[in-house]
């Protein structure tokens, strides 16, 4: 794996939310009737979709970036951080602001969101007529917009496509797709990235075994469509018709964990338009991770020179 041999070999679209992430450290999570005292860190831009596109861009990958920009104190701030990154959204100016959430971080690093939804889960057809999809592309979506109204409107777009290879992060909204929807996702063939939580919950929803190396090869034969199971701080799992195994982590200290699945789907998908095999990737992706969790919010995704000074055998 080598990171001069990272550019674009194949195109990429990031579709999703941009958003804003108010961060605050937590003692504890509140309980009912409580009145906690927050620490607030920092007020970031954020959302699945941004976190990989800025994970893109910073390890010198081209995207053509769909996140819908409203029009609003919340748009405002996120397009003003977008242009400092050099980043455009091809979805821009439309009505309504963009949604936000309250990240509370506990001592130990783990976070706890509580989100407000905008027009980041307002697509329509129109949205999605201004995209052109390249042949050959990787498709970049978020079980969030999945889950969300605009579900169907997405799916449907995605099924008029030709020649692309999804690549989804379900999240923690895998249980909330329904079935039929899921059924027409999964028959375009996805790549599919799912931290340990949610594959526990996917073996559970599709009745497959629930340790991991088991889990991926049934869903193997179930799906035949590639899969990443996140173990964080112990690697990552890959599966694919062409290679399986676990791919070691780096090591770090972790400050909190905001943004580092998103940015193992940036790190990812930055190989795999590379050309780069899916254990390179997801290798890469271990790598961009470990760099995000040692560094406090989830706007801090490292450049290749940040990388290759922290990781030298990378």
């Amino acid at each position: 794996m080598n990171l001069a041999s990272l550019h674009n070999q194949r195109p990429i679209t990031v579709v999703g939310a941009a958003v804003i992430d108010v961060i605050a450290d937590a003692y504890a999570l509140p309980w009912r009737g409580c009145d906690i005292e927050l620490q607030q860190q920092s007020v970031n831009i954020g959302g699945c979709a941004l976190n990989i596109a800025v994970a893109l861009k910073r390890l010198g990958i081209q995207a053509d970036n769909a996140l819908p920009i409203g029009q609003g104190m919340w748009a405002e701030i996120i397009r003003n951080n977008l242009r400092k990154e050099g980043l455009v959204s091809r979805i821009d100016g439309v009505s309504g602001d963009n949604g936000w959430c309250l990240a509370l971080v506990e001592p130990d690093g783990e976070r706890t969101f509580m989100s407000f939804s905008g027009v980041e889960n307002q697509w329509n057809a129109d949205w999605l007529a201004q995209l052109n999809i390249a042949p050959h592309s990787l498709l970049s979506l978020s079980g969030y917009q999945l889950a969300s109204s605009c579900g169907e409107v997405l799916v449907s777009w995605l099924e008029s496509l030709n020649d692309v290879t999804p690549f989804i992060d379900f999240g923690p909204r895998i249980a909330d797709i329904p079935e039929s929807l899921m059924q027409r996702i999964m028959a375009r063939r996805p790549i599919v990235s799912l931290n340990r939580q949610e594959a526990e919950d996917a073996a559970r929803r599709f009745s497959l075994p629930t340790t991991t190396e088991a889990f991926g090869k049934a869903w193997l034969e179930v799906f035949s469509t590639p899969l990443i199971v996140r173990h964080d701080k112990e690697g990552a799992w890959y599966f694919s018709a062409q290679e399986q195994g676990l791919t070691a982590p780096f090591t770090t200290v972790v400050v909190d964990t905001i943004g580092a699945g998103d940015s193992h789907a940036g790190g990812t998908l930055a190989g795999l338009a590379s050309g780069w095999t899916l254990g390179e990737s997801v290798r890469l992706g271990n790598a961009v991770a470990s760099w995000v969790v040692g560094h406090r919010g989830g706007d801090c995704s490292p450049t290749r020179e940040e990388l290759l000074l922290a990781h030298k055998d990378i």
